[in-house]
């Protein structure tokens, strides 16, 4: 049955390509921080069922070294020049989004197609697995229409993930600590502060706290959904629910656009934030936040107006 285990592999491989290219790209100074760093997260994508709660907790650890001490740089690998990348783009013009737009479609068919087949796909991770093969369906378009060299696909990757570092795996492991502080009982400790800061009886008050708390949470977690956990727990089920009333489709639905205002003006995200950043070579790593920080704040206050009127209505 192709289920997790084809997604991991696949993960895996992309890293181990990054690894070996990083080791052979003498223009990076730090080359062999970069290789120890992708060669760790495909040891975690390929064995980490197999190494124990000990054994990831170590590999995390040896990926907070790398970080920590800076060990990871950016070379300058050659894969195609200015001139070649502009000639191929006036060639082909916006042809050049399909490969893009083959992911998406693949991922949309793919959903439904499989889950007719439940002896052959997991039917709990059939998106997951449709999405990995757009990926790779996309690759091979690629491959075919572009002629690359088989390095080149690899080559680029390599360079991107370098432009966002360490940073690439933030929002993953965020999420993962948002479960942990829900395990460990956060939402209750959030909840008490809540219950201190809001005004007795103020319906208003309680639903500003929670959606403020799920942007502002966010923005320490640098993804809502390890937000969600958290603030739901502490002040969604308690407070506007419990005590208030609330219907928990609006509360829960908007709780997480208000947290999603959060990710919008943080580094945290970084996959939101710096990846377009890195993507699109621009010199303030932060001109993504600051150009949409204008729009969160309105889309935060709307949000907060809307729990309000849909939730106790």
């Amino acid at each position: 049955m192709i289920d997790y285990d084809f997604i991991y592999a696949v993960g895996g491989a992309f890293f181990l390509a990054f690894a070996l290219l990083s080791a052979a790209d003498r223009t990076n100074p730090r080359r062999w921080g970069n290789a120890a760093f992708y060669a760790l997260l495909a040891t975690s994508f390929w064995a980490g069922d197999r190494l124990g709660d000990v054994g990831n907790g170590v590999l995390v650890l040896g990926l907070v070294v790398v970080a920590g001490f800076k060990l990871m740089g950016k070379g300058a690998p050659a894969t195609t020049t200015a001139e070649q990348r502009a000639s191929e783009s006036a060639a082909r013009g916006n042809r050049l989004f399909l490969p893009a737009l083959i992911i998406p479609a693949v991922a949309l068919i793919g959903t439904l197609a499989f889950k007719r087949f439940p002896d052959l796909f997991d039917p709990g991770q059939v998106t997951l697995v449709a999405l990995t093969f757009g990926v790779l369906a996309a690759l091979a378009v690629c491959y075919a229409w572009f002629r690359p060299r088989p390095v080149t696909p690899f080559a680029e990757g390599t360079r991107l993930m370098d432009s966002v570092g360490w940073a690439a795996v933030l929002p993953q492991m965020l999420a993962s600590l948002g479960a942990v502080f829900a395990l460990a009982g956060v939402g209750e400790v959030v909840g008490g502060i809540a219950g201190g800061i809001i005004p007795e009886g103020s319906l208003l008050g309680a639903v500003a706290v929670y959606a403020l708390g799920m942007a502002l949470f966010t923005m320490v977690m640098g993804n809502a959904f390890a937000a969600f956990p958290v603030m739901f727990a502490g002040i969604g089920v308690p407070v506007l629910i419990g005590a208030f009333s609330g219907d928990p489709i609006p509360i829960a639905a908007i709780g997480m656009l208000a947290g999603f205002c959060g990710t919008l003006m943080t580094p945290m995200a970084a996959n939101f934030n710096l990846v377009p950043a890195a993507l699109l070579e621009l010199k303030d790593q932060n001109a993504v936040i600051k150009a949409q920080i204008p729009t969160a704040i309105p889309l935060l206050l709307a949000n907060i107006a809307l729990i309000y009127v849909l939730a106790f209505a």
